[in-house]
């Protein structure tokens, strides 16, 4: 692993330091750490099976929403690819103190888990996915990669819309790449906001596909992209999220709501970025929906295989591939309603002096400012 141009933030810094309108800054190593395998392992006995009850059906008002990358062993290899090779870039000052409870909403086979349980050894997590088969992948790999924090964790089958939490259970939420598969996030959003306690953070990440900017340039290859985004759509989700959070958060009744770019970029020097993101992640998970747009009529199968081919040459030598991701911090105000859950309400809500000092001992959060207008990801582009 290559040194990163910029240091890292101190160990257990907040990524958003409270009161502060800048990030600290962020960067990523040229190749990855050395990956997991996310090829659906055995299940191995579980020490900690799901506490929860199974979840009520959803009401028949709200549409269904359908992971559009489906749940196939070379999908749980891509979300694992993605995690490793994205680990510093998006879980950099995420750090959680030692017995503060956390929630991790859409946990899926884990890829995520592994990388919050090192980051915050001593936290205790609630990981929770609406798939039993996703859970099981999940157990077993933090067995097999993470033994040491069998303890810390529990694992809830659950839908985030019926959870199964009472009022202010949780110090902190944690979501990574889960709005962007919700047909109403900020009804999401509200009912997370109802599990966290006054004072409490949530933090969000997510991609954003109208960032990609790619070299050489292709309308063939915009195509399967735009493909990939109107499938999701179509799907009840929205792969152009990213750029929606902060109104998301706001309008969901989350206070001091701070929203910054985590970009990628990859070309022939950074080889490990190259293989992991833009061949391994973004150009996978392109390639996975190919059935679906030729089944939806959105493209002729020699029309498709041209735009992926031609995908395919940023990644070649003379290539070149940016994407930015988008990662908030909000905080549950400290005059919240007791129960929270009621309608998102649009607008930051002002945070008392008292809510400001127990977010910051809870957080050990600390003012960390870049000169303004410097890039949280400049080490990074």
């Amino acid at each position: 692993m290559n040194a990163p141009d910029q240091p890292q933030p101190p160990a257990g810094s907040p990524d958003f330091p409270a009161g502060s309108p800048y990030f600290p800054a962020s960067s990523a190593p040229d190749t990855p750490p050395p990956p997991y395998s996310y090829a659906s392992p055995s299940p191995s006995p579980s020490p900690h099976p799901s506490a929860s009850p199974s979840p009520s059906p959803r009401p028949s008002r709200l549409p269904s929403p359908a992971y559009v990358h489906g749940y196939s062993d070379r999908e749980a290899r891509r979300l694992g690819d993605q995690a490793d090779t994205l680990a510093q870039l998006l879980h950099a000052g995420t750090a959680y103190p030692a017995g503060s409870t956390v929630l991790e909403v859409g946990c899926g086979v884990g890829a995520q888990t592994l990388h919050l349980v090192n980051g915050s050894p001593g936290a205790r997590i609630a990981a929770l996915d609406r798939s039993a088969a996703s859970l099981d992948q999940a157990r077993a790999q933090l067995a097999a990669h993470a033994p040491h924090a069998a303890a810390n964790v529990t694992w809830h089958h659950a839908d985030l819309h019926r959870l199964p939490f009472s009022d202010a259970s949780f110090d902190h939420v944690f979501l990574c790449f889960v709005l962007e598969h919700l047909p109403d996030p900020v009804r999401a959003l509200t009912g997370l906001r109802r599990v966290l306690r006054p004072g409490g953070t949530l933090t969000a990440i997510e991609g954003d596909h109208g960032s990609v900017v790619f070299h050489p340039d292709s309308p063939a290859a915009r195509r399967v992209i735009d493909h990939q985004v109107r499938l999701q759509a179509a799907a009840g989700g929205n792969a152009l999220v990213g750029r929606q959070l902060h109104p998301l958060l706001t309008g969901a009744g989350f206070a001091d709501v701070a929203v910054r770019p985590r970009t990628v970029y990859a070309d022939a020097s950074r080889p490990g970025l190259v293989s992991g993101f833009t061949r391994r992640t973004f150009i996978a998970m392109v390639e996975s929906v190919r059935d679906e747009a030729l089944a939806a009529g959105l493209t002729a199968p020699a029309d498709w295989d041209r735009g992926i081919t031609d995908l395919r040459r940023s990644a070649e030598p003379g290539g070149s591939f940016h994407y930015t991701f988008f990662k908030a911090v909000a905080v549950r105000p400290a005059d919240d309603p007791a129960d929270g859950g009621g309608r998102g309400r649009s607008g930051q809500h002002s945070r008392s002096a008292g809510s400001f000092s127990r977010v910051g001992s809870s957080c050990g959060m600390h003012t960390n400012s870049l000169t303004p207008g410097a890039s949280s990801a400049a080490s990074f582009t």
